[in-house]
Parts: structure tokens; C-alpha cells; sequence
């Protein structure tokens, strides 16, 4: 029975996709800021109650700007499940733009795409975040660079934190863990890394049994004089420190 009910999750998500993407065509260029975060965090609730995903927040999501997220980074399901806690604007691998349907979906919810390896787009990035701060957004980036496996965080690029430093904004530690909901364990579902495919990914989410994700907030923090090569390792020793609570 698990394959009809995955493919039964999979085209109510389409649809739910699809509305999505007529919401932000018609109507989310005419809504304020604090209009346009419920409907993302609804839309997005209601998407993880459509895959079968279990949301857990735990520690105090921020209320409002000027913030930087920072969070450990495991599958295509993280920005959703971000969202669902306390929707932000996310900076993402260019590559992300396109992806089947998710693409459009969170290029529609402002994400910023950077384009890895390229300096000058990398500096222009830093600039343009830190507009964004200064105007009070919340937005979020994945250090990592990409998706690793849950099981170890990878080594954090410290570039875009100078953002934050020149802005004078916070930068707070977020911890996201995919686990079984009966034993806690790491569930591999949504992991997408290695070989696997984004449409391999989505499959298995689609799959899964007792699949609970879990946000775990730390506690705001400013650079205190550190750099950001500095900072960057402190802010990743405090998410591996969260991820083991």
C-alpha cells in the first residue's frame, strides 16, 4: 500500500504546489510583509501535513529583524520545514531556481540564489544581504555550501557572516534534525547527498513512516569583535552542540 499512498502524497503536494504558485502570481504582491510571512507559514504547515511530516519546534523562534539564520543543511525539505517554524528569506545555491515545481515555488517566496564559486557574484551578495538586514529582514543561510548527511556537520564557509558584521546585525544558531517519531533516531527520508537524486529524495520523503523534523533555536548572538572565520566556527561548534541536546 505504501506506493499508493506516496503517490496519492505526491499529487495532493502537486496540487498544493500549483495553488501555491497562483497565490503568488494573483495575490502576494498586493499583501504586507506580516500578510505574506502567515501564508507562508500556513501554506507550509500544510504541506508537511500533506507529506506526513511531523513538525517540532523547540526554543523561541525570532519575532522580527534584523536577523541572520544560520542552519545545518540535510535535504530540500530543510526550507520548508524552516518556513514552518518562522518564515525568512533564504539565500540558496543558484542551482535550487530549477528544481521541478520547488523551484518556482521559493524563487515566488524571495529567495536569494548565489551563484557558488563566482567571487564578484559572492560580493555582491554580501552587499545585498546586508541592504536586507539593514531594512530589517530575516534572512537564512545554509554555511555548509550543500547538503550533507545528518550525521556530521561539514566545514562552514565564513563569506557571507561578513553581511551580518556589516550590517551590526545578530546572527542566531539553528539545529535541523530529520528523526523517527517512535525512537528519535536520524531518519534517512529526506536526506538528499551523494547520488541521490532530487526526484529520488522526494520519492522516499513520500515513502516515509513516522518522519518528525525538528527546529531547534539557539540564542541570538553578535560578532563581539571576532571575524568571520572566527565566527563562523563558533556559530558551527553551537549548532553541532544543539543538534546532540
Amino acid at each position: 500500500m505504501k506506493p499508493f499512498r506516496a503517490l496519492w502524497r505526491g499529487l495532493r503536494a502537486t496540487a498544493h504546489v500549483l495553488g501555491a504558485l497562483w497565490t503568488i502570481r494573483t495575490e502576494l504582491g498586493r499583501l504586507t510583509p506580516s500578510q505574506t510571512e502567515l501564508v507562508v507559514r500556513e501554506w507550509t504547515r500544510r504541506m508537511l501535513l500533506i507529506l506526513g511530516v511531523e513538525l517540532v519546534v523547540e526554543g523561541t523562534p525570532p519575532e522580527h529583524g534584523p536577523l541572520l539564520q544560520v542552519a545545518n543543511h540535510m535535504s530540500w525539505l530543510d526550507i520548508l520545514v524552516m518556513n514552518a517554524a518562522r518564515p525568512s528569506r533564504f539565500v540558496s545555491k543558484a542551482d535550487a531556481e530549477h528544481w521541478p515545481l520547488l523551484g518556482s515555488l521559493i524563487t515566488g517566496a524571495g529567495t536569494l540564489y548565489l551563484e557558488r564559486g563566482n567571487r564578484r557574484a559572492a560580493m555582491r551578495m554580501v552587499h545585498h544581504m546586508a541592504e536586507r538586514l539593514e531594512l530589517g529582514d530575516i534572512l537564512t543561510v545554509f554555511p555548509e555550501g550543500t547538503t550533507g548527511d545528518g550525521r556530521a556537520l561539514l566545514p562552514f564557509h565564513a563569506n557571507l557572516l561578513q553581511a551580518a558584521i556589516a550590517a551590526r546585525a545578530p546572527v542566531l544558531p539553528i539545529a535541523l534534525r530529520f528523526v523517527q517519531r517512535d525512537t528519535g533516531e536520524p531518519h534517512p527520508a529526506p536526506v538528499f547527498v551523494g547520488d541521490t537524486t532530487l526526484i529520488g529524495s522526494i520519492w522516499a520523503t513520500l515513502n516515509a513512516d513516522g518522519l518528525r523534523a525538528v527546529v531547534r533555536y539557539g540564542e541570538p548572538q553578535h560578532d563581539q569583535g571576532r571575524d568571520r572565520r572566527a565566527w563562523a566556527n563558533d556559530l558551527r561548534a553551537d549548532i553541532d552542540r544543539l543538534r546532540a541536546l
